[in-house]
Order: structure tokens, then sequence, then C-alpha cells
């Protein structure tokens, strides 16, 4: 899984600095499970200056937060999702 086409809505790259983009794709790439579900879900909020991402699947379950440096953190509620022929970063109120 993951590992086809990636797409990012209108609204993705709207909200979302190119560089969180990418550190979002390397969070799935990175992913240390047998089996990555087809929804990823990415919960963007801000925490002492940093962007904090909360990082989950339901099945098989997995939770993973980082911290990093950024000048304008976002808060968002972010789905990434594979369709088997490609892969689509989309904000959850486009879905």
């Amino acid at each position: 899984m993951f590992n086809n086409q990636r797409y990012c809505t209108r609204g993705i790259i709207g909200t979302l600095p190119p560089i969180t983009q990418i550190i979002l794709w390397e969070l799935i790439d990175a992913m240390e499970i047998a089996e990555k579900d087809y929804l990823q879900i990415f919960h963007l909020s801000e925490e002492n200056g940093k962007q904090k991402i909360v990082h989950e699947q339901e099945q098989p379950v997995y939770r993973k937060e980082c911290l990093f440096p950024s000048e304008e953190p976002i808060t968002a509620k972010i789905y990434v999702i594979d369709d088997e022929t490609h892969s689509t970063m989309l904000l959850a109120e486009e879905y």
C-alpha cells in the first residue's frame, strides 16, 4: 500500500506547507507495522509553538506522535487514502 502515484487535493495545497506534506508522506513510508490500512489519519495541532502530528490507523491499530518546529503550526484533520491505483491526501472536510 501507498507505493503508487501520490496526489494532494486543492485543500491540502492551499492549507498545508509543502514541508508538512512531505513529513506526512514520510510518516506513512516509515511505519513499522505488518500491514498498513488503506486509510491513514493525521491530527495536526499546535503544542508549545511547534507542529504536533498524531498519526493513526484503525486496522491494525497504530498510533505515533511527533513534534517539529514550525513557523505557523496548522490545526487540521487529514486523511490519506490508498485505492490501489493512487494515494490521495485530503482534508477531512473534503471527504
